[in-house]
Parts: structure tokens; sequence; C-alpha cells
């Protein structure tokens, strides 16, 4: 159906999981692709894919981590295609380490990659959007952005970071056309627990349960590139894990006790 024709994608965190599948989908819709990501190979083979898909697409390799340089990647970006249309804040770094034991410098990590990060591109491609007359901006949170889980005390400080910030830019925002879309993952089979930091800021290098039974990527991605073409406010993305979300709203003293008896892996 060509959905996203013509349309500017600038998707972080796009050489892996949830992002890299959602850009097949994205090049299908014949969008004009932007990926970021931090291995250059791996967004190398995504970017080759796309255009095989019949896409138009460009990489921009970046380390969100470093802050200091997002003007210039944002530069870049817009530097692509002359616009962005939809602006996709994938990139994220999840957690495995009890609070008291985790270094602050891995605290600091995780906020200015999952928070920070999305937070300084979203205020520099805002402008621009609101000068065209209106933008998508899509943002991946994580059902422990709803609830607090063990071991992951910053991962889901910054997640619930993101409803905050994301919420009232929609309110202030959406009279002037601005939409925006939370997604809400629960087990997605990615790397994600692979590639999370341990307590002292080491790979944690282990596949959690949770992730590996998990649904795949690609059920993932169809849900959240038709929520981002509709422009829905929030997409729940999982299997019978996001219940925790609807036990947490309606009966909060149980969603307590059921999170204090997990036993993460």
């Amino acid at each position: 159906m060509e959905k996203f024709k013509n349309k500017i994608v600038w998707i972080t965190g796009a050489s892996s999981g949830i992002g890299e599948a959602c850009a097949y989908l994205f090049a299908r819709e014949k969008a004009d692709l932007i990926l970021s990501g931090t291995r250059v190979e791996v967004l190398m083979k995504t970017q080759e894919r796309c255009m095989e898909l019949g896409a138009k697409c460009q990489i921009l390799p970046y380390d969100l981590s470093e802050l200091e340089g997002i003007p210039d990647l944002v530069k870049a970006a817009f530097l692509c295609y002359g616009d962005i249309d939809v602006l996709f804040n994938n990139a994220g770094i999840s957690q495995r380490g009890m609070t008291v034991d985790t270094l602050f410098e891995v605290d600091k990590i995780i906020m200015d990659v999952n928070f920070f990060a999305p937070v300084l591109i979203t205020k520099l491609v805002l402008p621009e959007m609101l000068r065209k007359g209106g933008g998508t901006i899509a943002v991946t949170s994580s059902i422990a952005g709803k609830l607090g889980f063990p071991l992951r005390s910053a991962y889901s400080a910054s997640k619930h970071a993101l409803y905050g910030f994301f919420e009232t830019l929609q309110a202030e925002y959406y009279q002037r056309n601005i939409r925006v879309v939370m997604i809400c993952p629960g087990f997605v089979n990615t790397n994600i627990s692979m590639n999370a930091l341990n307590k002292d800021g080491k790979r944690h290098a282990i596949m959690d349960s949770g992730q590996a039974d998990g649904i795949t990527a690609e059920k993932a991605a169809r849900k959240i590139v038709n929520a981002i073409y509709k422009q829905k406010p929030e997409v729940l993305v999982g299997g019978k894990e996001l219940i925790m979300v609807f036990i947490k709203r309606f009966f909060p003293n149980i969603s307590r006790k059921m999170v204090r008896n997990y036993k993460p892996s």
C-alpha cells in the first residue's frame, strides 16, 4: 500500500531488534529512511536490505551516550533528505543490577542513552516539524516504564521519564499537528538483555528467559509500524506479561506484591 511513500523516517537503534525489523517494514512501505545505531557494519547490512526492498536509505552511525555530538547528528539527519516526517526514538540500553550495587556511572549512561538523548534529539527536530506544519514522534518505552522491576532501577526510571516528557510534549503541541506514539514493549525476542549493563557497567551477555520466550521482533514491528501510521497515542507490544499494566492500573496493591515476588532472570 506504500503507506509511508515519500515520508522521511529516522530510526535510532536500527541495527538490530525492533528498530531493524521496523526499518524493513518502513522500507516496504517506501519510506525514505535514515538509520542510526552503534554498530557500523551491521547498520550497513540493514541499509543494504532496505534498499533491496525499494527504499532510499542513509545511515548515521552514532553512540547516543555522547550527548555533546547530538546537535551535529541532527544536522546530518536533516542533510540526508532535507526534512524529517517521523522521528522514531527507539535506541535504548537495559540494566541488570541491584540498586545499591550499581555504580552511579552506570545509572548515568542508562539515563543518557534512554532519556536525555531522545529528549535532545526531539528538542532539535521539533522546531522544524512545527515549521512545516506537523510530524510524528514515536518513542520506545517499556513495560518497565509502567512498573518498577528488580535489577532495573535506572532502566525503569528512564522509561518512566520518557512517558512524562513525551506525554507533556503531546499536550503542548497537539493543536499544532504534532503526534506522539508511545511504544510499550513487554517481552520481545531481541538482544536487549544480552547488551544490558551489569552493576559495574560490563555487558550482561546473557539471554533472559523472558526475552527468549518473547514475541518476535517482526511481530512487534508490524504492530508498531501500524500504530505509527495510525498515530495511536500508545501501543502495548508483547504477550501475556502485558496484563501487568492493567493490574497496576486497576489493582495497584496486587501489582506491587507481584513485582516484589518477581524473580528476574
